[in-house]
């Protein structure tokens, strides 16, 4: 039996895996804000779908995928559930800097199963990550997520980013110093929201 999840048909060891991974967030926000406390009661469609709508995009996950920020796992620890579904030829690492909540990916990664390194550290201090994708939910402006896809990703990467209803006026701040393509994709979890592609990410020149 097959469930209808981002876009995708997975299998019924991934609903479980993803139901685990919900568990272990309600457990660990008793003692680490994981979520925030008026979402804790909804993980299920306020983080997990969420963050799983990035597979009805249109893309085919490939290369190196760099979750910064990552959090309570949201979108990196239901991107390495789906992507071990698909059998996909992408390697996924999330980048976190507080040490807690990166002992909480570990502990998610290794309980549900699945692939996927844990790096702590702050974001603009940590390796070029030469990643393909770049996913970021919740973190910061677009301007500053900007000057982590221009470090982290390679040339034809693209970056993802989960915006709010006050997106557009990141965009068009972000526009002052930078060029890049972008498609807004409606996010079908709040109806003001977006996922925001941007690809050609490259500083204006003054």
């Amino acid at each position: 039996m097959h469930h209808l999840i981002g876009g995708l048909n997975v299998s019924r060891e991934t609903m479980d895996r993803l139901t685990h991974f919900e568990a272990l967030t309600q457990k660990w926000t008793r003692t680490i804000n994981l979520v925030s406390r008026d979402s804790q009661a909804d993980i299920w469609s306020r983080h997990i779908l969420d963050s799983a709508q990035l597979f009805d995009l249109g893309h085919n996950f490939k290369g190196k995928w760099l979750d910064i920020g990552s959090g309570g796992g949201f979108p990196g620890v239901v991107a390495a559930i789906l992507l071990a579904d698909q059998d996909a030829d992408c390697t996924i690492t999330l980048l976190e800097s507080d040490q807690r909540k990166a002992a909480f990916l570990r502990t998610a990664i290794r309980e549900c199963g699945v692939a996927g390194e844990i790096l702590t550290g702050r974001i603009e201090s940590a390796p070029q990550a030469h990643a393909d994708t770049l996913t970021a939910r919740a973190l910061a402006p677009v301007a500053d997520l900007l000057a982590h896809a221009e470090r982290h990703l390679t040339e034809n990467g693209i970056a993802l980013f989960h915006k709010g209803r006050n997106y557009e006026e990141e965009v068009a701040a972000a526009r002052e110093n930078w060029h890049f393509d972008l498609v807004a994709h409606q996010s079908q979890t709040a109806v003001d929201a977006r996922i925001i592609e941007l690809r050609n990410i490259r500083r204006a020149i003054a």
